[in-house]
């Protein structure tokens, strides 16, 4: 075999051994998030069946709830549910500035899995830049959300994938940003 060929084989291994080497994390550090090449993953499970996980995370009226960082509120939350519907939000700071985002569904196992886009939105729901929120001009128009939702004795284990933010302090803010809410939705499912 070709010292090129065999290098690229030993290289593709390397790659399909990565994720096993990833789940070996210690618990806690899966619970809080790691970031890969221009990805989020934060995995978290809740003391709840996924049924009540599901609607918690796709019910308007509870994200309203719960929705956003720490000390933001969620004023508006429209939610259409299928497959190239449309989901939109708007997250309200402490300070009063509002935060309006907006992703077409792409798929939906219920009570397994949702895949959607996130973009940053104006009021009306228009894509707009990261910029217009004074946010970084490297994060893109579109990034990918993927949640998938695992039975584990009676919890939840949910996965979220946030795909598409290049690494550094926007990641960091997300990866923030994502922990909270999922301590806010601890705290709403245990209500």
């Amino acid at each position: 075999m070709e010292e090129g060929a065999r290098e690229t084989i030993e290289r593709f291994a390397e790659l399909v051994e990565e994720p096993k080497k990833r789940d070996a994390r210690p618990k806690k550090e899966q619970a809080r998030g790691r970031a890969q090449k221009n990805e989020l993953v934060i995995t978290r499970t809740f003391d709840a069946p996924p049924e009540r996980v599901w609607k918690a995370l796709t019910d308007p009226r509870e994200m309203k709830l719960w929705w956003g960082p720490k000390g933001f509120t969620a004023p508006f939350i429209s939610v259409d549910l299928r497959v190239g519907g449309v989901f939109r939000y708007c997250m309200r700071s402490p300070e009063g500035k509002d935060y309006w985002g907006t992703g077409v569904y792409r798929e939906i196992v219920p009570g397994r899995r949702i895949v959607y886009t996130d973009s940053f939105a104006d009021e009306k729901g228009n894509v707009v830049p990261a910029t217009y929120y004074g946010m970084g001009a490297d994060l893109p128009l579109e990034m990918l959300v993927t949640l998938t939702f695992e039975k584990e004795k009676g919890q939840t284990k949910v996965t979220l994938h946030h795909a598409g933010m290049p690494a550094g302090p926007d990641l960091e803010g997300a990866t923030q940003g994502w922990n909270e809410m999922f301590d806010k939705l601890v705290k709403h499912l245990q209500a």
